[in-house]
C-alpha cells in the first residue's frame, strides 16, 4: 500500500463522526471459582470489589429476541431483554445450576449491574432496573426497535 492510499485510511478511521461501534453488545457472564483457572475464567474489579467470572458469556445478544427500554428514576435507562428459545434455555439452565451464585451482566463492554441468582427462571427475561446510558439505549435500539 502506497503512503498517500495509508494516509487515507487513517485520516478515516481518525475522523470525528465515525462510530466505531455499530451494534450493541450484551453478555452475560456467569460467576466462576478460583479453581477454574485464568484459562476459563477471569478476574476484574467490579461494582467495588474482585469478582472472577467465566470468560465464556452465557447469555449474549446473539440470544436477545425483543428489547423494552424506559427511562429510570435516577435518570439513566433500563431495559428488559427478552430472549429467543436458546437465550430461555441457557438463562433456564444457568438459574438451575448456579443457585446462590451471580450473573455478571455487560452492555456495550461495560459492566452494568449483577445480579444474584435466587429462583429459577424460565420465563426467559433479564430486566435491568438502570444504569445504561442513552447511547446504550441508542445502541440497543438499532439492533432491536421497538414492537409496534
Amino acid at each position: 500500500m502506497n503512503r498517500a492510499a495509508l494516509a487515507f485510511v487513517l485520516v478515516l478511521a481518525a475522523a470525528p463522526g465515525i462510530e466505531a461501534q455499530s451494534h450493541a453488545t450484551f453478555r452475560v457472564h456467569a460467576e466462576a471459582k478460583e479453581s477454574h483457572g485464568p484459562v476459563f475464567s477471569t478476574t476484574e474489579q467490579l461494582f467495588g470489589r474482585t469478582v472472577i467470572f467465566e470468560k465464556m458469556a452465557t447469555i449474549s445478544e446473539q440470544d436477545v429476541a425483543h428489547l423494552k427500554t424506559y427511562r429510570a428514576a435516577d435518570g439513566s435507562y433500563g431495559a428488559l431483554f427478552e430472549l429467543n428459545e436458546h437465550g430461555k434455555l441457557a438463562l433456564d439452565t444457568v438459574s438451575i445450576d448456579r443457585r446462590g451464585g451471580r450473573l455478571f451482566v455487560f452492555v456495550n463492554g461495560r459492566a452494568v449491574t449483577e445480579l444474584q441468582i435466587d429462583r429459577r427462571v424460565s420465563d426467559g427475561k433479564i430486566y435491568l432496573s438502570a444504569g445504561l446510558t442513552a447511547k446504550d439505549i441508542q445502541l440497543l435500539r438499532k439492533d432491536w426497535p421497538p414492537r409496534k
